[in-house]
């Protein structure tokens, strides 16, 4: 590593391995607008959750996905007609994403208001994370870039003993999408390497097609949340590196 270089962390899928507690927080939130699902989610519907979690940007989607997995829909379908799919749930509630980012923030809050341990408990952190993290603020700068809402993650990194400023959390509060912080970064530090680590194609892909983002470095991350065929077209792309957890960070 280059200790001059500037890291852009995602933190979903990146650092934090969430897709069970995103399940279990989909499930309340959506019970809250669907009365017939049942207050225990089934375990099998969390099993089922991780495999569509790629497709997932922000968590608030899990509200819709879940419902999606309770009334039966193959994996396959929600995969294929994702965008409709979701759609007609929003339509077929009389619910808005604003609503749902909504009541998703406020059903983690009172999930860790009643228990903060078992909720930090559902978000572990994945394999020596915290330490590569430590060890990454005594080297560089370093940032979150991410579409989860900021508290949430700060709550995390407390929990596991790792010191980042407020400032260096780009989260959905900002209303900023991740092109537009890495272009922020890229203004900020414009004499140094950049990288962003991702574990979501699309997205890195979406970081490709813009000219000004050309400087940025891109890693992506197989251990977070893609598919085969996701892992299959970054080895492909020259300006992607694919990068193993136990290099991730290494000093």
């Amino acid at each position: 590593m280059n200790t001059s270089s500037i890291y852009a962390l995602d933190f979903d899928g990146v650092i934090c391995d969430s897709a069970v507690e995103t399940a279990i927080t989909g499930w309340k939130a959506a019970r809250s607008i669907w009365f017939d699902m049942p207050v225990a989610v089934p375990t099998e519907l969390i099993e089922q959750f991780k495999l569509v979690r790629p497709i997932i940007e922000t968590g608030y989607e899990a509200i819709l996905a879940m419902r999606l997995l309770y009334q039966e829909t193959p994996i396959t379908d929600i995969y294929n007609h994702y965008a409709r799919l979701t759609q007609a749930l929003l339509e077929e509630a009389h619910v808005s994403t604003a609503d749902l980012k909504q009541r998703f923030g406020q059903t983690r809050d009172a999930w860790i208001e009643a228990d903060l341990a078992e909720w930090i408990h559902k978000n572990p952190l994945f394999t020596d994370i915290a330490t590569k993290l430590q060890q990454l603020n005594q080297h560089n700068t370093w940032y979150i870039v991410t579409t989860k809402q900021e508290r949430f993650v700060k709550q995390i990194l407390l929990a596991n003993a790792i010191d980042l400023d407020d400032s260096h959390i780009y989260g959905l509060d900002r209303n900023m999408n991740k092109p537009a912080v890495l272009k922020m970064l890229l203004n900020k530090h414009p004499e140094q390497d950049i990288y962003f680590v991702e574990d979501r194609l699309p997205t890195l892909l979406n970081v490709l097609q813009d000219l000004e983002l050309e400087p940025i470095k891109l890693i992506f991350a197989p251990w977070g949340y893609n598919t085969a065929h996701d892992k299959a077209v970054a080895e492909q792309n020259t300006r992607i590196n694919l990068q193993a957890l136990d290099n991730f960070l290494t000093f």
